[in-house]
């Protein structure tokens, strides 16, 4: 089963992951990973780093000839940004004028600056908020795309959407078909072109504001089987596992696995999914999928879909209130360099962390060292379930 380690700064010289009990005898190239990094990169309402960095992977380990060897494999992102940052971030000790710090001493509500401060004893912040930084999650997308492609040989895709954006919100349930065809330059990745106009036009105005907004993106998955997950024991409860991932994302606060939140308020013969037979398909199939997907922290055949709710971005360029780390007396937060949004990304991001979850229940359940032995043993679990 994977193993996943990150490593780098924000801005560091480049990020770092190992992948770890990945199979061997899979078809990689760089260009497999470069291109969900690219997507990470999109989106209405990103800030200047943006337009820095253009994210490219280097396999420095665990891919020979176009193929995962099945050692660990170890991928580096560099970041371009580390020419501004050499004196800064150096690692070697070295005479560096107290400007050239920038210690960050008034922390950020919301940020992980006073908490990691206060964790590590120290005084300034950017030993937290280099590593707290969302730019650590590309890292993760590049490990996520490893699973995405593992995941898809299985029959198994995943996208993610826009579903809201401050208020704005588009009807729930949105099919397959149309996440699958909103096209590549897609401004936020949201189905609904009259929604996405009046969240671009909110970006525009927090932006002139000095504002940031929260907002909602949903990962749906098709083609996993049922008996993903387990009852065995609860750490090994795919909703849970799920759940967790999604809410590592930087600013994700909320996660909610199908109609989760409205059925808090509903009765249990309008909220649960009937079972039916197709004897012409020979399958269980539901027509309605409240449930997400998931049951008793399985898998059950239908589409997952889960959605993660993001609050407000805590840099802001009107900065609120804080307290000096040094001083200790009255006053503004500091400023980094921050987006209106990143919903497109975190979207991004999402189905990435969830594919790695995926990925690591398909390999308990199917089991091999290679991805010839996956599959072999999806495909005899399969041709159970039509004898079923």
């Amino acid at each position: 089963m994977i193993r996943l380690l990150t490593a780098g700064e924000s801005h560091g010289p480049e990020l770092v992951v190992i992948v770890d009990g990945f199979p061997a005898g899979m078809r990689l190239t760089a260009a497999d990973v470069d291109g969900d990094l690219a997507l990470r990169q999109k989106g209405h309402g990103r800030g200047g780093r943006m337009r820095i960095e253009k994210d490219r992977v280097l396999f420095a380990g665990g891919v020979r000839l176009g193929r995962t060897t099945g050692a660990p494999i170890a991928m580096r992102i560099p970041n371009k940004d580390w020419e501004h940052w050499r004196e800064t971030m150096a690692a070697e000790p070295a005479a560096v004028p107290r400007a050239a710090r920038r210690a960050v001493t008034r922390p950020r509500p919301g940020h992980a600056d006073l908490a990691g401060a206060l964790k590590m004893l120290s005084h300034d912040a950017r030993e937290t908020l280099e590593r707290a930084s969302a730019r650590e999650t590309a890292a993760r997308v590049a490990a996520g795309a490893l699973c995405r492609a593992a995941l898809r040989a299985l029959g198994i895709e995943i996208l993610s959407h826009t579903i809201g954006l401050g208020p704005v919100r588009v009807a729930d349930q949105v099919p397959w078909r149309r996440i699958q065809t909103l096209p590549a330059d897609s401004p936020l990745r949201c189905t609904d072109r009259r929604a996405e106009a009046r969240m671009i036009r909110l970006i525009d105005r927090l932006r002139a504001d000095g504002d940031s907004t929260g907002g909602v993106f949903e990962v749906v998955v098709r083609g996993a089987p049922p008996g993903l997950g387990s009852v065995a024991q609860s750490d090994r409860r795919l909703d849970g596992r799920i759940a967790g991932a999604l809410a590592t994302v930087p600013a994700v606060k909320a996660v909610e696995i199908g109609d989760g939140v409205a059925g808090g308020a509903a009765r249990g013969t309008a909220h649960h999914d009937g079972i039916y037979w197709s004897a012409a398909r020979r399958r269980f199939y539901r027509k309605t999928n409240r449930a997400g997907g998931i049951e008793g922290g399985m898998t059950n055949g239908e589409e997952i879909r889960v959605r993660a709710y993001l609050k407000p971005l805590s840099t802001l360029t009107r900065p609120l209130a804080s307290v000096d780390l040094v001083t200790k007396r009255p006053a503004r937060a500091a400023v980094e360099r921050t987006d209106a949004t990143p919903i497109l990304a975190a979207g991004v991001v999402g189905a990435a962390v969830v594919a790695i979850e995926l990925m690591r229940a398909a390999q308990e359940k199917f089991g091999g060292d290679t991805l010839d032995e996956l599959l072999r043993a999806h495909r005899a679990f399969l041709r159970g379930l039509d004898r079923f």
